[in-house]
């Protein structure tokens, strides 16, 4: 599994752990019944704390995302995808907000952030269309 880890950035990396799990479960990325890799393995291919990778399945365990089953490893649960499309479209809409505020105190107009929208939708689907 392939996790992009900024260990400069503002968000804590246990946390980026978690983001990253759950969307990859919001996207199908990860399925339920699959495996995570060992807290060990994955430590040592971002080079990372292995109490930070623990960390993060904690989290993801408290948030019913991953399972722990006896002697195997944390697997994603069958009901996870619901409960993480839900984490996704609220980190979505939080980047929207933020982005808004930035733009809307920069002095953009509604129809400048609308036209920029729009093209940026129409950028992103590779459609033509909005």
């Amino acid at each position: 599994m392939f996790f992009s880890i900024d260990a400069d950035g503002d968000i804590p990396i246990y946390e980026q752990l978690v983001r990253q799990v759950k969307l990859a479960v919001a996207d199908g990325i990860l399925v339920g019944g699959q495996m995570l890799p060992s807290v060990r393995q994955l430590a040592s291919e971002l080079a990372i704390n292995s109490n930070t990778i623990a960390r993060a399945y904690q989290e993801l365990q408290a948030d019913h995302v991953v399972e722990s089953l006896r002697g195997r490893g944390m697997v994603v649960r069958r009901d996870a995808v619901k409960r993480c499309t839900k984490a996704r479209n609220s980190l979505v809409a939080d980047g929207v907000r933020r982005a808004l505020a930035d733009a809307i105190s920069g002095g953009m107009s509604i129809d400048e952030l609308r036209e920029l929208f729009e093209a940026e939708l129409v950028r992103q689907s590779g459609n033509g269309k909005p």
